[in-house]
């Protein structure tokens, strides 16, 4: 008799706390409200899970402080899209064809920061997807709870 009382609690305990089946996942994409992601290269620019924002990489084809600024102000837009700023990255990848050249330009993206860094990747590559583009930079960024 005890198990039979016993067994739906366990169920309802079970349920109760038990993770979702799905992950709620919101995306944006560049201003696409229709599609929130890209379906011919199959992405999305931010995909938010809970307060975990994932931001795609933003690239330029010019490693100037003109082009950093682009990748950074690229970037701002991105967090933006669901309220955060760069306040709230905890992550940075940064792949280069070029990594001297980003190193002496440091200061350009130590402005977007503001003595508040992340943890940071700097990785030299050969090639980018896009075959022009000669820096890529992708975020991670949570949003209080």
């Amino acid at each position: 008799m005890k198990y039979i009382i016993l067994l739906p609690l366990l169920l309802l305990f079970n349920h109760t706390f038990s993770q979702e089946r799905h992950l709620k996942k919101e995306k944006w994409h560049w201003n696409n409200n229709k599609l929130k992601q890209d379906t011919i290269a199959g992405y999305c620019q931010v995909l938010k899970v809970d307060n975990v924002l994932y931001i795609s990489g933003a690239v330029t084809n010019d490693i100037t402080p003109e082009g950093i600024a682009s990748v950074y102000n690229d970037l701002k837009v991105s967090l933006a899209s669901f309220g955060a700023t760069f306040e709230n990255v905890v992550k940075e990848n940064l792949y280069t064809t070029d990594i001297e050249k980003m190193k002496k330009l440091n200061y350009v993206r130590k402005k977007y920061y503001q003595n508040d860094f992340p943890a940071a990747t700097w990785i030299q590559i050969q090639r980018l997807y896009m075959p022009k583009a000669k820096l890529e930079i992708e975020l991670i960024a949570h949003l209080p709870k």
